[in-house]
């Protein structure tokens, strides 16, 4: 689909999947490039355009670094996390609390917590 947008009074036609994401997109760089030429009366809209299109793409860098970052801290908890169930795993089931390690416990026997009768 082709989608029409507009930044610092130039009409663009660009084709977009998403054309909402597409609008959105343009807003924020028109009202970027915008502000920057409120700041800075002496930059042109060539200036200012490329000036926001550099602010934009170091804010990304930024955001991407941080998710790898975030990424790799979160595999280093899940690697510790395997280690741990590797571990109990390779001991084997624990014995039961009688101690006969017949996976019960049996009235009578160490560890039974009902009565006894």
């Amino acid at each position: 689909m082709q989608k029409a947008i507009s930044i610092l009074g130039r009409t663009y036609t660009l084709r977009a999947d998403d054309g909402e994401d597409l609008e959105q997109a343009a807003a924020e760089v028109d009202r970027r490039a915008r502000e920057l030429m409120r700041k800075s009366p002496a930059f042109d809209q060539g200036t200012a355009a490329i000036l926001t299109a550099l602010n934009l793409a170091s804010e990304l860098r930024n955001v991407r670094q941080r998710a790898r970052a975030e990424v790799a801290e979160a595999d280093h908890h899940m690697a510790a996390v395997e280690a741990v169930l590797e571990a109990a795993l390779s001991q084997g089931p624990a014995p039961d609390d009688d101690g006969d390690d017949d996976g019960r416990d049996e009235p009578g026997e160490a560890g039974h917590r009902g009565p006894v009768k």
